[in-house]
């Protein structure tokens, strides 16, 4: 019964970072091709910044899609088997609802740090996958 949730997680985070990448599409494609027509002017510099703008798109969209899916279910879950053995531990009830808020904002704000990084270094490997495809396309077609 687990690993019929979890897939069923997996698939809806497949389909809900796919339906975000393909909204965003036109924008993506709209820089490679301001890279396409402008890399015979300059350096490897327009290479680096169309990279990171592809890999901000991408950090952005994965951070988004983690958050909802991966973040929010795990910090519901932490934070009700936190309270529940509050509560089984003999606590009162308003004790028990001043811990379980303070339990819930350290487990939102451990999280969404490691989502944080976790984004930052898929934005980082997809700027960097992107300036090389970038970079190796256009220099040798030119």
């Amino acid at each position: 019964m687990a690993s019929y949730k979890t897939g069923t997680w997996a698939s809806l985070f497949l389909v809900v970072y796919a339906t975000l990448l393909y909204c965003s599409w036109n924008w993506l494609n709209s820089i490679v091709e301001w890279y396409g027509e402008n890399h015979n002017t300059s350096s490897g510099w327009l290479a680096v910044f169309a990279s990171v703008l592809l890999g901000a798109v991408i950090g952005v969209l994965w951070m988004a899609t983690s958050a909802l899916f991966i973040a929010v279910p795990a910090i519901v879950v932490i934070w009700v088997l936190a309270v529940v053995m509050m509560v089984f531990s003999w606590r009162w009830s308003r004790i028990v609802m001043v811990e379980g808020r303070q339990v819930a904002r350290e487990i939102a704000g451990f999280v969404f740090k490691v989502l944080l990084k976790v984004g930052f270094f898929v934005a980082l490997l997809s700027a960097l996958l992107a300036y090389f495809v970038l970079f190796n396309s256009y220099s040798s077609s030119s």
